[in-house]
């Protein structure tokens, strides 16, 4: 005998789908939408709709652009430094470093991590096109903007060692602690990167 309308079952099925939500969270949210305001299914039912619709790739940058753009905002702005470029694992990436109002250059989406266990290797990820730009745009800096996990390691050891017969510089974003964070708190490869990138005051 079923419990619940199949309607709910539905959409309890599909939030289970998204990364990160369990049986439990998938029904509060499905709960949420059937208690909530009526409008709401219609608001995430069109947003849903038009999502592949309305964006694409940027051909350069691989960032996230409206659909029926040429290229992105970051990289067409005059205002941007064509000869810098941070390079990024996915495109919500560019979005925390651009909150920092600090970089000033454009950017590479690579589409993911290198990852054998997943069956990723360079040539899923936009590394050829990151090499193609370097020439074109007489890039004098690369900022390897991956995570500090092995997959972000990994991928930027292979990037910088595809630049090597390149005069580019290869830079990599500082580790250390975080601010407001205890020592005794920090794990052990945090420290360590902390000590190697210490700098004079």
């Amino acid at each position: 005998m079923q419990i619940l309308p199949s309607a709910l079952y539905d959409l309890i099925e599909a939030f289970g789908n998204l990364p990160g939500v369990g049986p439990r969270t998938a029904e509060r949210y499905a709960y949420f939408v059937l208690r909530g305001d009526s409008q709401l299914p219609a608001k995430l039912s069109s947003a849903l709709s038009s999502l592949h619709s309305q964006i694409d790739y940027c051909p350069k940058t691989f960032a996230l652009i409206e659909k029926g753009q040429d290229v992105s905002p970051l990289y067409s702005d005059p205002s941007r430094d064509k000869k810098v470029i941070a390079v990024v694992a996915e495109p919500f990436d560019i979005v925390a470093l651009e909150k920092t109002g600090e970089f000033k250059g454009t950017y590479h989406v690579l589409g993911g991590l290198i990852s054998p266990i997943d069956g990723i290797g360079p040539e899923q990820l936009h590394i050829r096109e990151l090499i193609q730009r370097v020439a074109d745009d007489n890039v004098t800096e690369i900022i390897l903007a991956t995570n500090a996990g092995v997959e972000g390691e990994s991928t930027a050891l292979y990037i910088q060692q595809q630049l090597e017969q390149s005069e580019v510089e290869v830079t990599r974003l500082a580790r250390g602690l975080p601010v407001g964070v205890d020592l005794e708190y920090a794990d052990q490869i945090t420290l360590s990167r902390a000590l190697q990138g210490r700098q004079a005051l």
